[in-house]
């Protein structure tokens, strides 16, 4: 049969599974279903990242003398007593540049500083500049980094300089990193949450066909391969389907409560066009390499206890490569970053992490190009378990243990 006739087959089979589901009583309460564990998972995922952030000692450039940057880091080494298990702001030393106001503005915008902030004008005109809270705890433990390392210059317990004049920017280079991180890791996750809930589906749907006989008759009309690819994409259409409701109801809902909509967002390296575009696209590929995966493993049982037997070490798998992918948000160029996009099945959360942290285009297409060959690699391995398995062509297959006992 050529390329062209099993396509043919294979939109027939969607289009009877997409028109069953999609039509189907159930699907509305489907639709309904995930959207509180949706509000759970977002919750709790910003309470972590803020957490996380807190952790994280925020990081100031002092542009001054190496006289004035030495009393500055003795009066902060005076106050670490004090941290309390929140780390106390780290001191960065920068030589001054002539033109020092475009040295502070350069500071500021270099994003892989990661920078806060900026101290400038020594001990006798301290000005800090930064994408910060006024009265947030940066600001407060600078002022008293500036108070005690004047009273160290001066010798006096007593005495005091100038007070530090403020300068509140809208973002610096470590805040928009941080930003950026949180926007990654939310991309992952949604990815991750969508794949597996909607990927098992799958496999129910082809238990109850096999228990019924209806795949075989299916088989015996079409090729295996034209009823995978049928089955694999209609439940994706269906998927897309959920997922544009919920994204247009999580959408009304920005515009609700947030001011700006998703302006008020972190946003992604690449623009949120682009970036829901590709978040779009890498949930299609990780559902077509996940859906591959599942439904050779739904060729091999024969009861729903089987599957689920056969499905367990396959999802906590994907737990496993998900915090793969998660331990490269903010090193782009890390081992574990590099190793995760490279992965099939760990790619599309990797690289939509990257999407939100770098503006690079052309490593999204080579990385597509990827998986759509792992896509076809992998459907192309269940069907051939199909055959094995259920209509018993060509060898049979066994398992390892099966082949002893056998013996």
């Amino acid at each position: 049969m050529t390329v062209r006739e099993t396509l043919s087959s294979a939109f027939v089979i969607g289009r009877r599974d997409f028109n069953a589901t999609v039509f189907s009583k159930t699907f509305l309460m489907f639709l309904l279903g995930p959207l509180l564990p949706l509000l759970f998972g977002f919750v709790f995922g910003g309470i972590g990242a803020r957490a996380e952030k807190n952790e994280t000692p925020p990081t100031v450039a002092v542009i001054s003398s190496p006289a004035d940057f030495a009393l500055l880091d003795k009066a902060r080494t005076r106050f670490l007593p004090l941290e309390e298990g929140r780390p106390l702001v780290t001191l960065k030393s920068v030589a001054p540049e002539p033109d020092v106001p475009a040295q502070r503005d350069r500071l500021l915008g270099a994003e892989e500083e990661k920078l806060l902030g900026v101290l400038d004008g020594g001990l006798t005109a301290p000005h800090f500049t930064g994408a910060v809270n006024a009265d947030g705890r940066t600001v407060k433990q600078i002022g008293l980094f500036v108070d005690e390392a004047q009273r160290l210059a001066n010798g006096a317990p007593d005495s005091r300089g100038p007070p530090v004049k403020i300068s509140l920017t809208d973002q610096s280079g470590g805040s928009l990193a941080s930003a950026r991180e949180i926007t990654a890791r939310a991309g992952q996750f949604l990815i991750f949450f969508l794949t597996v809930f909607l990927a098992g589906m799958l496999l129910s749907q082809l238990i109850e066909e096999k228990s019924n006989k209806v795949i075989e008759v299916l088989a015996a009309a079409v090729p295996v391969d034209s009823i995978f690819i049928g089955k694999l994409f209609a439940m994706l259409a269906m998927s897309l389907v959920g997922i544009a409701v919920w994204l247009t109801a999580g959408a009304i809902g920005a515009a609700l409560f947030l001011d700006q909509g998703l302006g008020s967002l972190p946003p992604p390296a690449v623009g949120w066009p682009v970036f829901i575009a590709l978040g779009f696209i890498y949930f299609t590929t990780n559902y077509l390499l996940i859906g591959a995966v599942f439904l050779g493993i739904g060729s091999q049982a024969s009861t729903v206890r089987e599957v689920q037997t056969l499905s367990m070490p396959v999802t906590m798998a994907q737990v496993l490569l998900f915090g793969f992918a998660v331990l490269g948000v903010g090193q782009p160029s890390s081992a574990e970053a590099i190793g995760a996009a490279i992965f099939p099945l760990s790619s599309a959360y990797a690289m939509i992490a990257r999407a939100a942290e770098e503006p690079l285009i052309w490593t999204h297409i080579s990385a597509l190009a990827w998986q759509i060959l792992w896509v076809m690699l992998i459907l192309r391995i269940s069907a051939s378990l199909f055959r094995r398995s259920v209509l018993k062509s060509g060898p049979a297959f066994r398992w390892p243990w099966q082949r002893k006992a056998a013996l």
